[in-house]
């Protein structure tokens, strides 16, 4: 490498250990406020740009707390993706990696951040091969790929800077984000039903009829036989909601 493009290297590096951690990092040989207004622009950039996506947890912690523990990111985390949505994924990884407090936090920030995967997905709502009016128990039903079921401890849903559990309800919240055709976003509250008939469609790729999903699915249950019938109520309510988006073609 040049002479000079070693020194380049070396001042950009000294640059960004400073941006990223200010208190420990010294200043490059420069104008304390062109170094200064860098800095504050750096940082108002990340915040603004990862706190879109999560506008709850932002709201809960307050902007002292979210400028804190942003800069707590900026100096730990060190970053892989140039594209500016994938921060907001690195953040969640991170924040994966650091002691919940509160207690709800990181799932709060999952739920947060999975709108934002579901709409940069670029999937198809329904596919090609698939029969919207099929018959969903003789038939093999196909989910929707834009069609997530979700579970948490925690009903994140819910939470906001009036409501904040410090204790895990006994039941879990379960939860289903889809993109319809037109590109929106809608949020449901499904059953554990629900869910596992979703999260079973989505996970197993044997092709199934409808019925013999819920047959697999409530084996081991020993009211089997009433399940039955409101298992398919909800196999006809998620199609009627856009999750389940028919049966596959023969």
């Amino acid at each position: 490498m040049p002479e000079h493009a070693s020194r380049l290297a070396q001042q950009q590096a000294i640059f960004a250990a400073h941006l990223r951690d200010p208190e420990h990092a010294p200043a490059p040989p420069a104008a304390p406020e062109r170094i200064a207004l860098y800095r504050e622009l750096f940082f108002n950039t990340l915040r603004d740009l990862v706190g879109s996506t999560f506008p709850v947890l932002r709201s809960i912690l307050g902007e002292s707390g979210w400028s804190a523990l942003l800069q707590r990111f900026q100096r730990e985390h060190r970053c892989r993706t140039p594209i500016f949505p994938e921060l907001a994924r690195e953040f969640l990884d991170w924040l994966g990696t650091q002691p919940p407090q509160p207690p709800f936090l990181h799932e709060l920030a999952h739920y947060e951040w999975i709108e934002l995967a579901l709409a940069l997905d670029e999937g198809e709502a329904t596919p090609a091969d698939v029969d919207p009016d099929g018959d969903l128990l003789d038939g093999l039903p196909v989910a929707s790929p834009l069609a997530w079921p979700l579970a948490y401890r925690f009903p994140v849903h819910r939470i906001s800077p009036q409501l904040q559990p410090q204790a895990a309800p006994a039941t879990p919240s379960h939860l289903l984000i889809r993109r319809d055709a037109q590109d929106r976003i809608h949020f449901h509250e499904i059953d554990a039903l629900g869910h596992a008939l979703m999260s079973a469609l989505h996970q197993d790729h044997t092709a199934r009829s409808g019925r013999e999903l819920i047959d697999r699915l409530l084996a081991e249950q020993l009211d089997a036989a009433s399940l039955r019938a409101l298992a398919s109520e909800r196999l006809a309510q998620l199609r009627a909601r856009g999750a389940i988006c028919g049966t596959r073609r023969a």
